[in-house]
C-alpha cells in the first residue's frame, strides 16, 4: 500500500509537495490534518510500467535474436563498408615495405578489438538512458543526477517519473557527492557540458554528410575495375545521381525504405567473409602473424612520424562504431552484443586479413584493394551488394542524424524545424525536411569538390574520432558520479581508451589542410546555430520567469469591466513551467476576451527518452477557482513526439477531467473533516500526539465509510463551494458545482471548439548589450528563426483555430 507523504506548506506558485508513487485513489493513506490540494502532485503520483529494450528490460531469447538480426541492417552498414577504402586511405602513396602491411593489419585488428568490442559493446552500451544511447542520452543522465541544466525548469514532480530515477549502487558516495556539488555550483562546468554535448552532435552532423560521400563513391568506383574506360569525372557523376536519389527517398522513412536492409547487409558480411578467407588461403596465410602486437611496435620503429600520419587511414576501420550506441533505442544491449561479436567482428577481421594477404603479393593494387581482390566469378554480385550496402550505410547515418537533432530540438538546442515521424512502430524514426535537403546539397558539393575517397577520408576521420573522445569523457564522468565504479577501473578505462583515441585524433588533425578542415568547419557552423539558439532560448525563459504574472493580477481580472468570457476552450502556450507567462496580460490588452475554460499549456522537455502518457500531464488550478483557469505542464522525453492537435486535445481534456475528480475528492474530504467531527469509535490507522507536528492518518476506506452517510442524506453535496464575492463579474464562468457537473462544463467547452493562443515573441538585445550579443541575438538568431524555425506544433494547427499576438522581449 503506497503512502501519501505529509504535505509541507510552501509558496503557492513554487512550493510543491512530494508524493510517493501511487496508482489509484484506493489503497493509500491520507493525511487529513495538513493536506493541501496540489494538482501537480496529484498527477505526478501516477506511475506506469514503461518497457524498453535497454538496460533492465527482460526479453526472451527469441526476441533478442530477432532484434540482433534487425540490428544488422540498421547499425552496421557504416563500419561494414569500411573495407572499401581503409587500405587505400592508409597507403595513399603506395606500399614501400611489405612488412608495413603486417603492421597496419595488426593496428586494424587491435583497434577493432579495443574500441568497438571492449569499449562500446562491453562498457558504453550500459551507459544508456532507459535503453537509449548517444551523446544526448549521456547528457540527460548527468542532468538527472545533478542540476546542470542551464534552464531552471526542474520540478520535484519530475522525480516521480517511472523512467527518471537512477539505480545507483553505492560504495563511493562521498566521491560522487563531491563531483555532483562541483557540477552544480560551477556555471563554467555547466556551460562546458552543454558545449561538449553540442560538439558531439555537430560531429554527428559532419558524419552524416561525409558517410554518403565516401561510402557511395568507394562502392561506385568498382565499375572502373571492370570496364576500365570510365573517367573519375563519370564516377563522380554517377555518385551524385545516387546521392540525390538517396536523399529524395528519405521522406518515406527508415522503416519503409529499409525493410530489406538486414538481409542485404547480412549478404554483404557473408560475401566479405568468404572473399577474405579465399584471399588468405590463396595468397599468404602467414599474415595471421599480425595478431602478435609486436608488429605494431616494429611498424612505428620503422616508419616513425610517417607511421603516426598513416593512423588517419587506419582509424577509418571503426567508422560507424558510435552507431551501435546511438541506435541502441531500437534494439537491446544483448542484441547488439550478439550481432557484433558473432557476425560483424569475425567478418571484418576476415576481410582485412584477406586483403593484407592479397597485398603481400600485389602491393601495387593498394589503391583499389577491395575490388582487385574479388574473384572474377563473384565480381558483379559483390559490386551490386557493395553499392546497396553503401547506400544503407548512408541511410543509417542520416537517420541517426535526424534522431539526434530531434533530441537537440526537444532540449531547446536547435531551431523549431518540422519533425516528421515516419513510423508508428518506432517513435525514434524521424525525418526533418529542411535538414535532409541541406545534407543533400552539402553531400553533392563535397563529392564534386573532393573527387576521391582519399581526401574525403582525411575529413571523415576527424568527425569519427571526435565523437568517440567525447563519449569516453562522458562515460568516465558517469562511472565516477553515477555508477560509483572503483577508482582503479576508472583509471584503467580512461587511460586505455583516451590514449588510443587522442592518438588517432592527433593524426587525423594533422591532415587539416588535406581535407580535415571540412568537419571542423561543419562543426563550427552547427555549433554556432545550436549555441546561439540555446543562449536566446534560455534568455527568453529567464525573461518570462522574471516577469511572470502575479497572483494579484489574476484576482483583479474580475474587476475589469471590459473583459468577457466567450464559449469554448483556449490553450495558451508558453515554455514557462513556474507560473503564468507575461504574454497573457498582452493578450488581455489586445483582445479583451477569454474563453470559458482557459488552460496555460507549457510544453516541457524532460531529460529522459520517453514519458508515459499517464504521467505526461500535470495540472494546477489557477485561483480563484470559479475563473476556471488551469495551468498544465505537458512533459515529453527527447524521443517522444507531440501529437496532432485533435489527439492532443483529447488527451489533455481527459487528464483534466481526472484531475478535477481528484481535486474535488480532496477538497470534499478536507471540508468534511473541518465541519464533521470524527466519531470516537473511529480508530485511526496511525495516531500520534497533536503536538508532535504530524497529523493523524486514516485509511481512505475508513473515511469513505464515515463520509458516505452525510452525502447520501443530502447534508453534504460533493463539491459544493460557496461562490466568490466576485461571481457577478464577467470573468466568472459560473458557480463551482459538483465534480461531474464541472467535468460536463469542461466537455461542453471543448465541444464548442478549442482555440490555440500563441505569443509571437520578437527577441532583441538590450541597448546596453555588447556588439557580440547584439549581433548574435538581433541578426543570427532572428535570421535563423525567420528562415529555419517556425515548425513544430504550429504547422499542424488549423489556421482558423490559431490566434497569435506579437510581443517584444528585450534580453
Amino acid at each position: 500500500m503506497a503512502d501519501l507523504v505529509q504535505a509541507n506548506e510552501a509558496e503557492k506558485d513554487e512550493g510543491i509537495e512530494s508524493l510517493e508513487p501511487q496508482k489509484t485513489l484506493k489503497d493509500r493513506k491520507l493525511s487529513w490534518g495538513k493536506l493541501r490540494v496540489d494538482s501537480f502532485n496529484l498527477e505526478a503520483g501516477r506511475v506506469s510500467n514503461v518497457q524498453t529494450h535497454g538496460h533492465g528490460a527482460k526479453l526472451s531469447w527469441g526476441t533478442t535474436i530477432s532484434l540482433a538480426f534487425q540490428s544488422i541492417g540498421v547499425v552496421y552498414g557504416d563500419i561494414g563498408t569500411s573495407p572499401l577504402y581503409v587500405y587505400a586511405s592508409t597507403f595513399p602513396h603506395g606500399i614501400k615495405d611489405k612488412e608495413d602491411i603486417l603492421g597496419v593489419l595488426s593496428l586494424i585488428i587491435y583497434t577493432l578489438i579495443l574500441s568497438p568490442l571492449l569499449k562500446y559493446v562491453f562498457i558504453v552500451l550500459w551507459a544508456n538512458d532507459n535503453g537509449n544511447g548517444g551523446t544526448f542520452a549521456l547528457y540527460s543522465l548527468v542532468c538527472r543526477y545533478a542540476k546542470v541544466s542551464l534552464i531552471p525548469n526542474q520540478q520535484r514532480e519530475d522525480l516521480e517519473l517511472s523512467n527518471y530515477k537512477l539505480d545507483t549502487p553505492s560504495k563511493q558516495n562521498k566521491r560522487a557527492q563531491k563531483i555532483k556539488e562541483i557540477l552544480e555550483h560551477s556555471k563554467v562546468v555547466k556551460v562546458m557540458l552543454l558545449l561538449i554535448t553540442i560538439l558531439g552532435t555537430s560531429n554527428v552532423m559532419g558524419d552524416g554528410i561525409l558517410t554518403p560521400c565516401i561510402s557511395v563513391l568507394s562502392a561506385v568506383s568498382g565499375i572502373r575495375q571492370s570496364t576500365g574506360s570510365l573517367s573519375q569525372g563519370t564516377i563522380v557523376a554517377i555518385t551524385v545521381v545516387i546521392l540525390i536519389i538517396l536523399f529524395s527517398v528519405q521522406r518515406f522513412g527508415t522503416d519503409k525504405v529499409g525493410r530489406s536492409f538486414a538481409p542485404i547487409i547480412l549478404c554483404w558480411f557473408s560475401f566479405i567473409s568468404i572473399i577474405g578467407l579465399y584471399n588468405l588461403f590463396k595468397h599468404d596465410p602467414t599474415v595471421l602473424r599480425a595478431f602478435n602486437p609486436k608488429y605494431i611496435i616494429d611498424y612505428f620503429r620503422r616508419n616513425g612520424r610517417q607511421g603516426w600520419i598513416q593512423l588517419g587511414g587506419v582509424v577509418l576501420c571503426i567508422t560507424g562504431t558510435e552507431a551501435m550506441f546511438a541506435d541502441l533505442g531500437h534494439f537491446s544491449v544483448k542484441a547488439i552484443q550478439i550481432s557484433f561479436s558473432m557476425l560483424v567482428l569475425p567478418s571484418l577481421l576476415s576481410i582485412y586479413v584477406g586483403q593484407a594477404a592479397y597485398l603481400t603479393k600485389f602491393p601495387e593494387d593498394v589503391a583499389d584493394t577491395f575490388y582487385k581482390a574479388i574473384p572474377r566469378p563473384v565480381y558483379w554480385p559483390t559490386f551490386v551488394v557493395a553499392v546497396a550496402s553503401a547506400i544503407i550505410a548512408s541511410q543509417a547515418m542520416l537517420s541517426a542524424a535526424f534522431a539526434i537533432l530531434s533530441q537537440a530540438l526537444a532540449l531547446g538546442c536547435f531551431p523549431t524545424v518540422t519533425v516528421v515521424h515516419t513510423s508508428a512502430k518506432y517513435k525514434g524514426q524521424v525525418y526533418i525536411p529542411q535538414v535532409n535537403y541541406g545534407f543533400m546539397i552539402a553531400c553533392v558539393i563535397v563529392t564534386i569538390s573532393f573527387q576521391t575517397t582519399e581526401q574525403i577520408g582525411n575529413a571523415y576521420g576527424i568527425a569519427v574520432v571526435a565523437v568517440m573522445v567525447i563519449t569516453t569523457h562522458y562515460v568516465t564522468l558517469i562511472m565516477l558520479m553515477i555508477w560509483k565504479t572503483s577508482l582503479w577501473k576508472i583509471v584503467l578505462f580512461y587511460t586505455v581508451f583516451a590514449t588510443l583515441e587522442l592518438t588517432y585524433l592527433s593524426s587525423v588533425l594533422y591532415k587539416f589542410i588535406q581535407g580535415g578542415y571540412l568537419p571542423i568547419a561543419i562543426s563550427a557552423f552547427v555549433m554556432t546555430i545550436m549555441g546561439v539558439w540555446h543562449y536566446v532560448h534560455k534568455k527568453r525563459y529567464m525573461f518570462e520567469l522574471e516577469n511572470k504574472v502575479s497572483s494579484e493580477y489574476m484576482r483583479d481580472l474580475a474587476t475589469n469591466p471590459d473583459l468577457r468570457r466567450v464559449p469554448g476552450m483556449g490553450f495558451l502556450y508558453s515554455e514557462l513551467v513556474q507560473g503564468i507567462p507575461p504574454i497573457f496580460p498582452h493578450f488581455i490588452a489586445s483582445i479583451p476576451s477569454i474563453h470559458s475554460v482557459l488552460v496555460f499549456v507549457s510544453i516541457k522537455a524532460i531529460p529522459i527518452s520517453k514519458v508515459a502518457i499517464e504521467e505526461r500531464f500535470l495540472f494546477r488550478q489557477v485561483e480563484p477557482r470559479e475563473y476556471r483557469m488551469f495551468r498544465c505542464v505537458v512533459r515529453y522525453g527527447y524521443n517522444d513526439f507531440i501529437e496532432e492537435p485533435k489527439e492532443f486535445e483529447c488527451q489533455l481534456v481527459e487528464h483534466l477531467k481526472g484531475f478535477i475528480r481528484q481535486e474535488h475528492f480532496f477538497l470534499e474530504s478536507r471540508r468534511i473533516e473541518r465541519t464533521t467531527p470524527l466519531p470516537s469509535t473511529l480508530e485511526p490507522k496511525d495516531s500520534k500526539p497533536r503536538g508532535s507536528g504530524t497529523s493523524t492518518v486514516y485509511t481512505e476506506e475508513t473515511l469513505q465509510q464515515h463520509i458516505q452517510p452525510h452525502v447520501s442524506s443530502g447534508s453534504i453535496r460533493p463539491g459544493a463551494v460557496t461562490r466568490s464575492t466576485n461571481s457577478s463579474s464577467p470573468i466568472v464562468s459560473g458557480p463551482i458545482q459538483g465534480a461531474e457537473e464541472e467535468i460536463q462544463f469542461i466537455q461542453d467547452a471543448m465541444d464548442k471548439g478549442v482555440v490555440y493562443l500563441l505569443g509571437e515573441a520578437e527577441v532583441v538585445a538590450e541597448q546596453k548589450s555588447s556588439f557580440i550579443k547584439k549581433f548574435a541575438v538581433n541578426y543570427i538568431y532572428n535570421f535563423i528563426r525567420r528562415n529555419v524555425g517556425g515548425g513544430g506544433k504550429i504547422e499542424s494547427i488549423p489556421r482558423k483555430r490559431l490566434l497569435k499576438v506579437g510581443m517584444t522581449y528585450e534580453i
